[in-house]
């Protein structure tokens, strides 16, 4: 499991290693120079580790470091080891169990001084006695080995644990982070769509509902007066919203434009050329350079919604006589001008959302925008984008 740390995960071996010297320990007693009642009595203090290992030891060896518990539980270690070496000597064996838990579950210094007071009851005892220079020779050996042992073994455990819990740590972090990454980058994911269908619907069905508006406000006062300019009109209305139609299905499908289809870009921008030209009764040139040929389809998306835009503000605000587009098809840029001899309009001032999606639109492809234009001179949109 990705919260546990891998000492956690071994408690089993802690466990299979201590009843492994623990068993030991019993049989070295038992075999070796066995007296009775000390014997006995050591055999009995050292199997008294057990349920005060299940009923403390275990718990604080599966759990870590804190709170007073495992000074209580070091104690009873204490206290059993120093009862069961004064009774038969050979219980020290145990030693070799005792001092890496005291590690695992108490700091390095601390069990340290564990280490020490345990190794002090077969000091005691053997202080009790008289020896020659040899025993003392070999006493002293053994306490050092044993006590090094535990000391270097015990550091090596308390490097182990830190290691892992910084590891834990980092793991985490890690995770909370790619948490978080995951839910910016869906937010991301969502608002770039809403911007996308912002977009789409700004200059599709916006631009398709004002320019069914304007007709069918145009065609109003005609009626009576002009019927044919008014059914004319009103046709213009009615082709107009069956194109609106149309790109709602293709939002919706998340299909290429429905103004391209099946045609290509110079055919689609020829024909909302003349569509402005008939609705507005303005005159209308569509000039195409170059040998026209298909892009990709996102480019051929950016510079058709670049020219229905920029028709549409022709439409809305420019009160043009005339619009000319040119679609220019160079050998490694596709260059489309929208062109009006309108009222114009300082662009500098201008802040409009057709406007900040046509650059924005350019820019996800390479291109660049430009905006040309001044009040009462016209208005040039140009849009350059990579072939």
């Amino acid at each position: 499991m990705s919260g546990e740390d891998a000492w956690e995960l071994g408690l089993g071996r802690w466990e299979a290693y201590f009843v492994l010297v623990l068993a030991c320990t019993v049989l070295y007693v038992t075999t070796e120079n066995f007296s009775w009642p000390n014997g006995a009595a050591a055999v009995v203090l050292l199997l008294a580790m057990v349920p005060w290992y299940l009923l403390l030891g275990r718990r604080l060896l599966g759990a870590g470091r804190g709170g007073p518990l495992p000074y209580v539980y070091v104690a009873g270690l204490l206290v059993l080891s120093f009862a069961a070496s004064l009774a038969a000597p050979q219980s020290a064996l145990i030693l070799f169990a005792l001092s890496p838990q005291c590690y695992i579950i108490t700091e390095w210094w601390r069990a340290s001084i564990a280490v020490v007071l345990l190794n002090a009851a077969p000091a005691v005892r053997f202080l009790r006695g008289v020896h020659d220079g040899g025993s003392v020779a070999s006493f002293v050996t053994w306490t050092i080995v044993t006590i090094t042992f535990s000391v270097f073994f015990g550091l090596w455990v308390e490097r182990i644990i830190r290691q892992s819990r910084e590891r834990r740590e980092l793991i985490e972090q890690l995770e909370a982070t790619r948490a978080e990454l995951a839910e910016v980058s869906r937010e991301a994911g969502a608002m770039a769509e809403r911007e996308r269908l912002t977009a789409e619907i700004h200059d599709t069905l916006a631009q398709g509902f004002t320019s069914i508006l304007m007709l069918l406000q145009a065609a109003e006062p005609r009626i009576d007066s002009d019927p044919a300019e008014a059914r004319r009109q009103l046709g213009l209305a009615v082709r107009t919203a069956r194109e609106n139609l149309a790109e709602a299905r293709t939002l919706v499908a998340a299909v290429p434009p429905a103004a391209l289809g099946d045609s290509s870009l110079d055919e689609a921008v020829r024909r909302l050329s003349d569509r402005l030209g008939e609705e507005l009764d303005v005159d209308t040139e569509c000039v195409v350079a170059g040998e026209p040929r298909r892009l990709a389809a996102r480019t051929e998306v950016v510079l058709l919604r670049t020219a229905q835009e920029g028709l549409a503000n022709v439409r809305k605000h420019a009160k043009a006589g005339r619009v000319e587009i040119a679609l220019d098809y160079g050998e490694t840029a596709v260059r489309l001008e929208v062109s009006d001899d309108g009222r114009g309009f300082d662009p500098a001032t201008a802040s409009g959302f057709g406007l900040r999606g046509m650059r924005d639109r350019a820019g996800q492809v390479g291109g660049t925008l430009k905006i040309a234009s001044r009040p009462g001179e016209g208005t040039s949109i140009i849009v350059e984008v990579p072939a």
